[in-house]
């Protein structure tokens, strides 16, 4: 029998990083975006990767599948896997694959059902295994290759449309002290639109334009009132400013995004062979239109930290980590405090490593070290793990279930594998005591409604006592994980 490729999507609800287990050309994933896109000038629909041959990114209507962090749009999603799948991209053959996909957190049950059938029903995947981006980070390199993951550590994912705390102890999230926080890069994206638009030029339509504005100027501030009061003073001259000339959108434009041409971190588009004839200057002596990022460089980024700023009631990413840890267990938080990992697509804002080690010192307990741990690619941390998941020889006997597996028992049997805060399920691969712990007759009904129990009555059996932790300083440090993820 032969053994089937694996394939891994990072299902993103920005982007999906894809690409195919135990094959040198895919250590780096490819990223494809996760929309369909029409274009109003050109009167074109683009899907997925197809949107880099649009020539004019101004006013583009976006479709995504995902809304508020879930998957909704199963139509969308089927447009842009076979576009993801089909000869000109990555050639996949379903009934050859087996499939490694990620999910949202506390994705809902009805939702992941939907998962199961369009993967086996509609695609006919040989298999398949479904986790969330968290519970993979151990299997990856953030926190060194030199050994086995910490027992205890805290995963920061910072994604598009939100930012989730997750604690994960012997390899298993703890759900039911996640926390999440409602800013992720949709809405910084269209936070600064809003300020944009108000200040200087109206680019409410300009989504694509003003993400790749915010990711090419956005920092963190390491002295948030010092650098409000070092813009006020001059705002066109000073050390925080940057000109952003935005795209004309013109055949011959070298940078249809526009490009930084004055300021920290400037960097004009390379010279045209075939160079675009002088404009002619407008009224108010402009040549370009011209953003100039001043406070808008970093006054975003800070609802990550302080999110009452605009009225929300929410604490910042510091004190979310600190609340989340002091629910742990006394004696294993230093471990806790030492083993934090950064990751997801708003991981690459410059120094938001840096500024979160600063105010949670400030935050932690002295007779503790906190460590941060930051990769080099952050968004695609999730996929470098999933792929040294599915390198083990183990992977394809222990993890997905197979499509004969699931024509016989259904979505129950996806369940049991997969797990999940619904079902309070443990993964495989990890064992943390028995998950058949003395329950009330209601949960045992439930479970047994649900497909979780193959019988009404439980085993019978006294809990495994935890096995005790020494506290103590556990020596964090701050470094950045190899690139590759091992």
């Amino acid at each position: 029998m032969t053994t089937p490729g694996i394939l891994i999507l990072d299902n993103g609800a920005y982007t999906i990083k894809a690409g195919l287990a135990n094959d040198e050309e895919w250590d780096q994933p490819k990223l494809f975006p996760n929309s369909i896109v029409r274009s109003k000038i050109e009167k074109k629909v683009f899907v997925g990767d197809e949107i880099e041959s649009c020539r004019d990114y101004s006013g583009l209507a976006y479709r995504r599948p995902f809304e508020r962090g879930m998957l909704v749009n199963w139509d969308a999603e089927k447009i842009i896997w076979d576009r993801l799948f089909s000869p000109e991209v990555m050639n996949i053959n379903p009934t050859e694959t087996s499939l490694l996909v990620t999910e949202p957190y506390f994705n809902l049950p009805n939702i992941a059902e939907t998962y199961d059938q369009m993967i086996f029903e509609e695609w006919e995947f040989n298999s398949y295994f479904r986790a969330t981006p968290a519970s993979l980070i151990p299997y990856g390199g953030l926190f060194g290759d030199d050994g086995p993951p910490p027992q205890c550590l805290i995963a920061v994912d910072v994604g598009y449309s939100y930012s989730h705390v997750l604690p994960i102890r012997d390899g298993q999230i703890v759900w039911e002290h996640v926390k999440r926080i409602d800013i992720g890069g949709k809405f910084l994206t269209n936070h600064l639109k809003h300020l944009i638009s108000f200040r200087q030029w109206n680019m409410i339509d300009q989504t694509y334009v003003v993400n790749a504005v915010r990711e090419a100027c956005g920092y963190v501030s390491l002295d948030y009132n010092g650098d409000l009061e070092a813009v006020k003073r001059n705002p066109k001259k000073n050390g925080i400013v940057q000109e952003y000339v935005l795209p004309d959108f013109s055949p011959k434009s070298t940078s249809r995004t526009g490009f930084i041409r004055s300021g920290p971190n400037a960097a004009p588009p390379p010279a045209d062979e075939n160079p675009v004839p002088p404009k002619k200057v407008s009224a108010d002596g402009e040549e370009e239109q011209v953003l100039y990022m001043g406070n808008e460089r970093f006054i975003g980024s800070e609802l990550l930290f302080n999110p009452s700023d605009i009225g929300l009631k929410q604490t910042g990413l510091p004190e979310t980590i600190a609340f989340v840890i002091q629910r742990m267990p006394e004696e294993l938080r230093g471990m806790f405090w030492a083993n934090i990992g950064l990751f997801g697509g708003l991981g690459m804002i410059e120094n938001l490593g840096e500024r979160l080690e600063r105010d949670l010192r400030a935050l932690c307990p002295v007779d503790f070290e906190v460590g941060i741990f930051e990769a080099f690619d952050p968004a695609s941390q999730a996929y470098l793990a999933a792929q040294s998941l599915a390198s083990s020889e183990l992977y394809l006997e222990t993890f997905p279930v197979t499509r004969a597996e699931y024509l016989e028992h259904g979505s129950s049997i996806c369940r049991q594998k997969f797990g999940g805060p619904a079902y309070n399920i443990n993964p495989p691969g990890f064992t943390s005591g028995d998950v058949n712990m003395d329950m009330d007759d209601d949960e045992r009904e439930r479970r047994y409604a649900l497909g979780l129990e193959s019988k009404q009555g439980g085993r019978k059996g006294k809990r495994k006592e935890e096995e005790e932790v020494t506290s103590g300083n556990w020596g964090g440090r701050r470094r950045r994980a190899m690139a590759g993820g091992m």
